[in-house]
């Protein structure tokens, strides 16, 4: 089994993670940002991914800290998880329908962090206590945190509910598929021989 277990305390937030890469989707996420815990339940449920995670955090201030901590925790538990990655698919993709959103994602678990993100226009500024301009910055701290190339397009939609569900079931997805065994593949999958 792939796990990864992350305690993170700062003076703005205290956090635990623990992942399973080889679950069934279970978990228990307690963020204190009602639509964040649901994108985060998706995204665990979606991606076959056993979740339980934790956080208190100043919420009173703003809900950036804890925002970006989860992502920091959670990225740094994925990557834990995967280890070297010998035998992974190291690349996925997804398009992910929701209603009148399609969104669209694109990754490779290379090492390399970098983020393009294309997430459309937000008509709301919060939904759920979750800030939408948080969006973009969770995935830019999660695919730092575990080195990935992710790229994430909204190809069309107008509900900003809809869109940012969208864009957390297709990143899972994509994410799923890389990080699936290839039982043809031995090792490392790259030439350089590291990931």
């Amino acid at each position: 089994m792939r796990t990864g277990s992350v305690s993170r305390k700062t003076s703005e937030t205290e956090i635990t993670a623990e992942v399973n890469l080889d679950g069934d989707g279970k978990y228990a996420i307690k963020t204190g940002i009602g639509f964040l815990d649901h994108q985060l339940e998706l995204f665990a449920k979606h991606g076959l991914f056993d979740v339980v995670l934790n956080c208190k955090g100043d919420l009173h201030v703003d809900a950036h800290h804890s925002v970006e901590d989860i992502a920091i925790a959670l990225g740094d538990a994925f990557k834990q998880a995967a280890g070297d990655k010998s035998g992974i698919n190291r690349y996925g993709h997804a398009y992910v329908p929701m209603d009148e959103a399609l969104v669209r994602c694109a990754l490779d678990l290379s090492g390399r962090p970098f983020l393009v993100a294309n997430l459309g226009e937000m008509r709301r500024e919060v939904v759920g206590g979750l800030p939408t301009e948080m969006v973009e910055h969770f995935f830019r701290s999660f695919s730092t945190h575990f080195p990935m190339n992710l790229h994430i397009d909204v190809l069309r939609g107008e509900d900003t509910h809809h869109i940012i569900e969208g864009t957390f079931k297709a990143v899972t997805k994509a994410l799923r598929q890389a990080l699936d065994h290839d039982p043809r593949r031995k090792g490392i999958p790259s030439t350089k021989g590291v990931l």
